[in-house]
């Protein structure tokens, strides 16, 4: 089971590194990889665990920040009504932006990381609408659109993948400005 003591942290050479392509057919250490990707965020989303094994609550994670250069993410995002299906969980490997919208948006607090142990306080603009193609653990193709925060929490792991931090994607000398039309989802 993966804990926080798994994660890198910023400032470790990994993390500013691009990721490899991960061939087909999928080794099971990748399969298992995924699993237990998307089982920490599940776990970290669970009170009474995120409390036991001391987690920090996550919706995304990227192979990167567990020191492995492979091209893999797990996102689950819970839903907004109490017991309902998560509004987005997958393992996705080899995942690819094949489009996006000219619209940005951006989260009013701002992003957090599991790999950053500080605030780091400023808007990062995205891209509201992508279209990603990746490979499932079945080895399957998928084409997946999504927009506002999921399609934000996905380009955030991608960007681990090709080594780039959040906050690089922040205003350096004016943290909290953003085009006139970029969206601030609240």
């Amino acid at each position: 089971m993966l804990t926080m003591k798994d994660i890198i942290r910023e400032g470790h050479p990994t993390l500013r590194k691009v990721s490899e392509k991960i061939e087909r057919p999928l080794s099971e250490e990748i399969i298992s990889l995924g699993q237990e990707m998307i089982q920490f965020l599940q776990n970290s989303q669970t009170p009474e665990l995120e409390e036991k094994y001391d987690l920090r609550p996550g919706v995304g994670l990227a192979a990167p920040q567990l020191n492995i250069l492979k091209r893999i993410i797990a996102v689950h995002i819970p839903s907004i009504e109490e017991d309902g299906e998560p509004e987005l969980s997958a393992v996705m490997i080899n995942p690819k932006i094949i489009s996006h919208s000219v619209k940005q948006s951006c989260l009013g607090d701002g992003e957090g990381c599991l790999s950053v142990d500080r605030e780091v306080p400023g808007y990062v603009p995205r891209a509201s609408k992508v279209t990603i193609s990746y490979i499932d653990l079945k080895g399957n193709d998928q084409k997946i659109r999504l927009r506002d925060y999921p399609a934000i929490v996905v380009q955030h792991e991608i960007d681990h993948l090709n080594g780039v931090m959040f906050y690089d994607r922040i205003n350096e000398d004016h943290p909290f400005e953003v085009d006139e039309d970029t969206i601030i989802l609240g």
